[in-house]
């Protein structure tokens, strides 16, 4: 399969929902895709979890049909686990294996994973030369643009990817030891597009947190398309707030409350009640984003711990 067949017809240009370990399991996803987002990704999933059947890694693997075009994103450090887990993952027939070369946190840099990898470019071509072999669908990466500014080795990355079979290479404009501070560099994104050598679609990821924002980074770079990450949280209908701009259009923004509940019910759906209440309760900060006075009215839905109490809270507010 050619992924520019399939996400990049007609000339659109897509928008990614990035993948985000406690955020984008399904219900969420499923939120994004109802507001415009074209291509998404599950949670990222360890290779060894997978291995050794892990319940979390597991249950991580499951998507519906409406979320496609999909990804199952992986990450690893062992080769021949990061190949096992790439056939596991093909199984549940996803649209694509993503692999993570990106993730800058502590636990997972601290295991030779995520962006750790990033200071082996060798080995990490390796690894990803293997997956390409092994399985039968397309496989991307998602990256960062090296491990330090000392180190940025982006361009040299992205080519020798390609030079693998990588298919598509997302690209967050930091480096690992920036986490997600400062702002992200997309310059080092540019330098990527004008390089005559590399022929494969490159999405452009970090601060896209506004409408505007997109169009600049869409405009400026000339970017394949552009994923979105924490500015989806509490906001998944940035989406489409995006491409009514792109098309012109007026942009009609959903009901809160009714999302809101909606969210609720199918966290509930997923796993459980507790999960539900508990895992919303780092979206309202963005659903009531811009609303005046409403920093207690927020704490009382923090509080909450039914999803009876929470549409109580939310019946008894009339200001949104």
């Amino acid at each position: 399969m050619n992924l520019k067949n399939l996400l990049f017809e007609d000339k659109k240009f897509p928008l990614f929902l990035a993948p985000m370990e406690g955020v984008t399991d399904p219900p969420f996803r499923f939120l994004c895709k109802k507001f415009g987002a074209n291509v998404m990704y599950t949670e990222f999933i360890s290779s060894e979890g997978l291995i050794r059947n892990a319940e979390k890694s597991v249950r991580k693997l499951k998507f519906d049909n409406f979320e496609r075009p999909i990804g199952i994103q992986i990450f690893g450090h062992n080769v021949e686990s990061m190949k096992q887990a790439a056939l596991i993952a093909e199984e549940q027939n996803p649209d694509m294996i993503d692999i993570n070369c990106g993730c800058p946190v502590k636990k997972v840099v601290s295991k030779g994973c995520g962006s750790a990898l990033l200071q082996d470019i060798e080995k990490l071509q390796k690894m990803v030369a293997e997956v390409v072999k092994v399985v039968k669908i397309p496989v991307t990466v998602k990256t960062r643009l090296g491990w330090d500014m000392n180190s940025i080795v982006i361009e040299e990355l992205v080519e020798r990817l390609q030079d693998v079979g990588v298919q598509i290479v997302t690209i967050h404009a930091r480096t690992r030891n920036q986490m997600y501070s400062g702002e992200a560099d997309w310059s080092y994104i540019g330098k990527v597009k004008n390089n005559s050598r590399i022929k494969i679609p490159i999405i452009g990821n970090g601060d896209i947190d506004s409408v505007e924002k997109a169009l600049e980074c869409k405009n400026k770079y000339e970017v394949d398309g552009i994923m979105i990450g924490r500015a989806t949280i509490g906001h998944p209908w940035i989406f489409d707030e995006i491409k009514c701009k792109v098309e012109n259009k007026n942009f009609v923004k959903p009901d809160v409350k009714e999302l809101i509940m909606q969210h609720l019910e199918m966290e509930k759906n997923y796993k459980n009640e507790h999960y539900a209440v508990v895992s919303l309760r780092k979206h309202y900060k963005n659903y009531f984003k811009n609303i005046p006075d409403i920093k207690n009215f927020r704490q009382t839905l923090m509080d909450a711990e039914t999803i009876e109490a929470v549409k109580s809270i939310l019946d008894n507010y009339n200001e949104i």
